[in-house]
């Protein structure tokens, strides 16, 4: 599986994972109900981008985050700019580009053990349901840890058919899938080599 987290002593970094998350749940809530203008979402995306520097992330993993953010900024601003207005789709995909930079510095400087953790501190009221919270908080973590690995097999498959000279039709899906199956085959082998799966 890809390693999301960066090893450092940065204060982000020394910063519990709950509190990370916590703060992370409510920055999503100030960005849905705070009324923001383009340039206020421009400040909140430039406060975003200092953060990194803050938990001594190198230049490239900021580089890196925004260049994985390109086509939400392309298919949803441009389709919301058709459909309202350009300050209207500024302001709307702002947000959500400052809150999927926000996740991935905190998946950046959070051990999975410790967001495993976490979750499964959140999950265990729900035992009296018949939730085994330990479980539900590894599916949980391992569903992160899984959204940039599928997102790098789109990538490598759309580079491929770009060093060929051919465009990606709906045939592109195919190998992303199987690449896909066969992550998925991987982690259940060692999910089970290590006692946690049956």
């Amino acid at each position: 599986m890809r390693q999301l987290y960066r090893p450092g002593r940065s204060i982000v970094h020394r910063t519990p994972a709950g509190a990370k998350i916590a703060l992370l749940a409510g920055a999503a809530l100030l960005l849905a109900l705070l009324p923001l203008s383009a340039v206020g979402v421009g400040g909140v995306l430039v406060l975003v981008s200092l953060l990194y520097p803050l938990a001594r992330l190198p230049l490239s993993a900021l580089g890196a985050a925004w260049w994985q953010l390109r086509w939400i900024v392309v298919v949803l601003g441009g389709a919301l700019g058709l459909l309202v207005s350009w300050e209207a789709a500024a302001v709307s995909t702002g947000r959500v580009v400052a809150l999927m930079l926000l996740a991935e510095l905190v998946t950046a400087t959070t051990t999975m053990a410790a967001v495993t953790e976490v979750l499964r501190s959140v999950l265990t009221p729900l035992r009296a349901m018949g939730v085994d919270p330990h479980a539900a908080a590894l599916v949980l973590a391992l569903t992160i840890a899984t959204v940039p690995v599928v997102s790098g097999f789109v990538q490598q498959t759309r580079d491929a058919h770009r060093a060929r000279g051919v465009r990606m039709g709906p045939r592109g899906a195919v190998p992303i899938l199987v690449r896909t199956l066969q992550h998925a085959d991987a982690v259940g082998e060692a999910l089970t080599a290590r006692g946690l799966a049956p």
